[in-house]
């Protein structure tokens, strides 16, 4: 089976005084985690989506999808409940995966951030490819600037990387579930802890590759007010 789960955990500091979360504000009108979760409907192998969201916004999450989805839609669409970070929201997806599907040995989950509207069908395909074949997949492009490295504690470079290695991570990630599961459990607290990246817990562990998934440029994630404005200057042009 093929699981997509859509992030939407994250309370959107960085977008400023804002009345809601950043997945629920309005693009082209209509809210953000809509437009994403319309383009995973849009794939028919995907056996399940699941929105990941704070417990107390579950209930308007709910509320809000039945306004914009058909009922043949919302049976494939399941609200769960998110956790305190991006690794224990992504793991509680796996958890219900497992509770209420069951899982097999070839199962795929793909993750995407619930504010990445602009994900195109092209990317999950390939990362569904990629997962299948090494057991996990990364979005990335290419660095178009120099990348620097600096020591926090004296605010002064450490090193500049060569810009022709290094990459810029997106989303989807895309992963076997099993070997998902098997990589986390096998993290110590201290790794837990300071884990930003789920692709990272394939390299902690050796647990499988890693495959590089060429990403897009208009893939980008809505974090800030200039993000959102370029988001709707996009929309508008289409």
């Amino acid at each position: 089976m093929i699981y997509a789960e859509i992030l939407a955990g994250g309370k959107g500091t960085r977008m400023g005084n804002t009345a809601l979360p950043k997945q629920f504000l309005n693009l082209g009108g209509m809210p953000i985690i809509i437009q994403t979760t319309s383009k995973f409907l849009l794939q028919p192998f995907f056996s399940g989506i699941l929105i990941v969201v704070p417990n107390q916004w579950m209930r308007y999450t709910s509320d809000l999808f039945k306004k914009f989805f058909s009922e043949d839609e919302l049976r494939k669409i399941s609200i769960v409940k998110g956790g305190n970070n991006r690794n224990q929201t992504l793991m509680n997806g796996v958890d219900f995966i497992e509770n209420n599907f069951g899982l097999n040995d070839e199962d795929i989950i793909v993750t995407h951030d619930a504010v990445r509207p602009f994900v195109s069908s092209k990317i999950i395909e390939e990362n569904v490819k990629a997962a299948k074949k090494y057991g996990a997949a990364d979005t990335v492009i290419t660095a178009t600037d120099t990348i620097v490295e600096g020591n926090l504690a004296n605010d002064l470079i450490k090193s500049i990387p060569d810009r022709k290695k290094m990459y810029q991570g997106q989303t989807p990630q895309t992963f076997n579930i099993k070997k998902l599961k098997s990589g986390y459990a096998k993290l110590s607290e201290d790794q837990k802890s300071i884990l930003t990246d789920a692709a990272k817990i394939f390299l902690l562990t050796d647990t499988s590759s890693v495959k590089m998934v060429e990403g897009e440029s208009i893939n980008f994630k809505i974090t800030k007010i200039f993000d959102l404005k370029m988001a709707e200057l996009l929309v508008g042009e289409r």
